[in-house]
């Protein structure tokens, strides 16, 4: 029973990766520079999932295996830019569809709501458990 939980409780850390790599990339996607105001446009960001768990050795449940960047731009005609490239005048920005990122999101969201709802089977079977042995 311990181990349904545990499956479980793994899917909900990898679901709340997995949102939190869209929640930036929304808040990234009009980003061309970082930090120090370098031209870096911002690369949308892919949780990938993977089975079983790595610091025990278990192949129960899931974790994100990593968080790849996807280097994928699109180009807008800007040539008063400062970051426009002087032969060509394009400026290159992130290609994140707000509506494919809502789409995940809502993935996501289900996906945790349903790994709760097993939880809390989880658990009520353990509770009829007990009282069948009480």
């Amino acid at each position: 029973m311990f181990g349904s939980l545990d499956v479980s409780a793994s899917a909900l850390v990898a679901q709340r990766t997995r949102l939190e790599t869209i929640s930036a990339n929304i808040a990234g996607a009009q980003a061309i520079e970082d930090a120090d105001g370098n031209y870096a446009p911002f690369q949308r960001r892919i949780a990938v999932f993977a089975q079983g768990d790595p610091s025990t050795g278990k192949g129960d449940g899931v974790h994100v295996k990593e968080i790849l960047q996807q280097p994928v731009f699109r180009e807008v005609y800007e040539p008063g830019h400062k970051f426009a490239d002087p032969a060509t005048g394009m400026v290159k920005y992130p290609d994140i569809s707000p509506e494919v990122e809502l789409i995940n999101a809502m993935s996501a969201s289900r996906a945790y709501e349903a790994n709760i709802t097993a939880s809390e089977a989880t658990k009520s079977m353990m509770q009829a458990s007990l009282r069948l042995l009480a």
